[in-house]
């Protein structure tokens, strides 16, 4: 079934039609609670308290683009958990294994075009990159996970965090500038980050 009639299903209180449309955007929500966060175990409170106002409200969606109305209820979430608990220290976002060493995810990591220095550039960057993020205010981070980190357009950012379009513009080229200045401050920032535009998802500097 196509996610408009899994749309009018839910609507009509089918969980098993809201279930369908959840499991298409959990990992993009919980990316997004996760990067607004900074902790997991925050992220997948704020997710999961996503669903169950998404489900309880899913009779009032009139249109548009469902993953902007799911991000704006996962935002919404992430900020409830801001204003209820006491932010546990920023860590930048990397995947464990069991025994506590880092697993990178990144696809250029396996690509033999890449010199061995190249790779460290990059993986450097990147944790660079995102602790810098985790020091913007929050509607500066927000607006950059939502459109430079997650890709969605201006108009489903608009959705998510409930401004105008032309407030996403103006508050995205602020999140930018300060993000470049956070960066340009840092003593460890590498040469590559001068070398390419940023912020870009083009380079997997995200992660």
């Amino acid at each position: 079934m196509e996610e408009r009639g899994l749309i009018e299903s839910a609507q009509q209180g089918d969980l098993d039609a809201f279930n369908e449309l959840i499991l298409k955007y959990q990992d993009l929500l919980y990316r997004i609670a996760n990067r607004i966060l900074s902790d997991e175990e925050m992220a997948a409170d704020a997710v999961q308290e996503a669903f169950l106002s998404a489900f309880r409200n899913i009779a009032s969606f009139k249109g548009g683009e469902l993953r902007g109305w799911l991000a704006r209820i996962t935002v919404n979430a992430c900020y409830d958990q801001l204003r209820h608990q006491r932010r546990r220290p920023a860590e930048s976002l990397r995947l464990m294994d069991e025994d506590g060493t880092e697993i990178d995810s990144n696809d250029w990591l396996a690509d033999s075009s890449f010199s061995v220095e190249t790779q460290l550039e990059y993986s450097e960057l990147k944790d660079t990159i995102h602790n810098a993020l985790d020091t913007l205010p929050e509607h500066f981070r927000t607006i950059l996970v939502l459109v430079d980190v997650e890709g969605l357009s201006y108009e489903e950012a608009a959705e998510a965090l409930h401004v105008p379009i032309g407030t996403v513009k103006s508050r995205l080229a602020r999140a930018r500038l300060q993000l470049r200045s956070v960066l340009g401050s840092l003593d460890e920032l590498t040469p590559a980050a001068y070398a390419f535009d940023l912020p870009t998802k083009s380079y997997s500097i995200w992660g």
